[in-house]
């Protein structure tokens, strides 16, 4: 299961796990994630680079130091993003405030 967790302030924000919905490669939730993050943290960037994420192959974390109202809402709409796709495959990613 995926498994993002993040606080209130969007300030901190961690993505684990492996859907397991399908084989590696043919994971189509796994591939939505993927698609969410990347498009997100791409588009904060071009707001502001202060935004820092690592990822290494089963965890990306990302960090907002900035109040950036852009990039929050960027953000929020991350994770709004990965909630809807959540109601729809709920045994493969968990969304939730916290650690």
């Amino acid at each position: 299961m995926i498994k993002v967790r993040y606080n209130e302030e969007l300030t901190n924000l961690k993505i684990t796990g492996h859907a397991n919905y399908a084989e590696y490669g043919e994971d189509i939730v796994c591939s939505s994630v993927s698609s969410i993050i990347v498009t997100s943290i791409n588009i904060a960037h071009e707001f502001n680079k202060s935004v820092k994420y690592s990822d290494d192959g089963n965890t990306v974390i990302i960090e907002n130091n900035t109040s950036d109202k852009n990039v929050h809402l960027v953000l929020k709409n991350m994770i709004e993003m990965l909630k809807d796709l959540e109601r729809q495959y709920p045994k493969n990613i968990n969304v939730s405030k916290g650690e």
